[in-house]
């Protein structure tokens, strides 16, 4: 696997690890936190943070699979 594959996949599995801690986090001392996005309010959740692990997992099989 070349170089640059090898630190998209390191990254994107460090990712997941802070996605899913703090996806824990946020469910268990059901805090939502409201960020300021421009002049939109967007809500937190950790169904957010659950959704971009889907993706970087996703993004991780498929820089893989394609060695």
């Amino acid at each position: 696997m070349d170089q640059p594959r090898q630190h998209a996949i390191a990254f994107l599995e460090k990712e997941i690890k802070t996605y899913l801690a703090l996806s824990l986090f946020l469910s268990k001392t059901r805090i939502k936190v409201d960020l300021l996005l421009g002049e939109k309010k967007v809500l937190i959740s950790p169904s957010f943070y659950k959704e971009r692990m889907k993706e970087a997992k996703k993004l991780v099989y498929e820089l893989k699979r394609t060695q």
